[in-house]
């Protein structure tokens, strides 16, 4: 497949997924600590760049209505298959360096700036909203996607995607530089919340099963939450009230998780801050979607 061919076959949210597989895949080498890496970035980076090539191909024939609107969705999956390659850099062990210097700032603010004590002043109120927050993190790209389908603008999707991955995967990228574990983990058994809903008890489960150990730094959630906020911005400018519900919910999401004591602040400032770029790229397309998708 010649490469002018394949350019015009990608989307640009896909081509940002296809460059991300490709980064991972060429710091590999860089990483001779961790034993579980191997070829699989490259096998992965081959695959998904295949399978992005061939959905471009496909859209071309009668099955275009189907695929095109299959290609709106799957980079939820995508983004899901560049998480779970970042357990690949797992090191062989932490020497919690980094986790000592992070925990003083969440002491300072949980503490002296009785950031816990206010959480809890309303009893589980507040502490259920939040892992509420947190745990609906997971579906927040999809909700954004229904929402510009619902709103007629299924055309502006892709630009979207490129945002919310902008913010999303950056933040992958950093994690084997960064390789730390979680307060709840480093630091068991201190600085916990005082109240336990039955939500946080889900969201615990969830992480002990099925997320990923290699980093905390920067925050994901933080980043990518905020993206999505960010993008909606942008993409829906007369209903502006759709990204600041974001923006709302994307600080709740922060709160709960130095609160939740899931990521360190300094984790959460970071994702704050990889999300700054992705508004930079939600930024370049105002003034597009200004003149109309």
């Amino acid at each position: 497949m010649k490469f002018p061919k394949l350019w015009f076959l990608l989307r640009p949210s896909e081509w940002l997924l296809v460059a991300f597989f490709g980064f991972i895949a060429a710091i590999t080498p860089f990483f001779p600590g961790r034993p579980n890496l191997g070829l699989r970035p490259l096998a992965e980076f081959i695959a998904v760049t295949a399978a992005l090539a061939l959905l471009g191909s496909l859209e071309k024939d009668r099955r275009a209505p189907f695929i095109s609107r299959l290609r709106d969705w799957l980079p939820i999956l995508f983004t899901l298959l560049a998480f779970r390659e970042m357990e690949l850099f797992l090191p062989l062990s932490y020497d919690g360096q980094l986790e000592a210097g992070w925990i003083r700032l969440d002491r300072t603010l949980l503490d002296t700036w009785n950031l816990r004590a206010g959480v809890e002043s309303l009893g589980p109120v507040i502490p259920l909203y939040l892992e509420l927050c947190y745990l609906l993190v997971y579906g927040t790209a999809a909700i954004s996607v229904g929402i510009l389908y619902k709103k007629g603008k299924r055309s502006v999707i892709d630009r979207f995607w490129v945002v919310y991955l902008t913010g999303t995967l950056l933040a992958y990228a950093l994690f084997p530089y960064f390789p730390s574990q979680p307060p709840r983990i480093v630091f068991s058994g201190l600085d916990n919340p005082a109240v336990t809903t039955w939500l946080r008890q889900l969201n615990l489960s969830i992480l002990n099963h099925a997320t990923i150990h290699v980093g905390v730094f920067p925050s994901a959630h933080v980043s990518s939450a905020f993206a999505a906020a960010w993008a909606m911005l942008v993409l829906i400018p007369e209903r502006k009230r759709y990204g600041w519900c974001l923006v709302l919910y994307a600080s709740s999401v922060a709160i709960a998780t130095i609160y939740g004591r899931y990521h360190y602040t300094a984790d959460v400032i970071a994702g704050f801050g990889v999300s700054l770029v992705a508004a930079g790229a939600a930024i370049l397309f105002a003034q597009s979607i200004k003149k109309g998708p």
